[in-house]
């Protein structure tokens, strides 16, 4: 099964990876993601691809209201 949906949220700061990571492992354990390998630190937003729709709306939900 290939990642076919994503979903691009704003986050700001350095270690945008390992603190994305974190609280995915956190917050949305069961939701398999695909990160990309590298992000500038002057971007200011992220791109996470996910295997499912389902996968997808969970990760919107659990976002909502949460800055990184």
């Amino acid at each position: 099964m290939t990642f076919r949906y994503s979903h691009t949220f704003p986050i700001i700061g350095p270690n945008k990876l390992p603190r994305f990571r974190q609280w995915a492992a956190e917050n949305i354990p069961g939701v398999a993601v695909s990160l990309p390998p590298q992000v500038p630190v002057k971007s200011t937003a992220l791109t996470v691809r996910l295997k499912s729709v389902e996968d997808r709306n969970t990760l919107i939900g659990k976002l909502e209201g949460v800055e990184f």
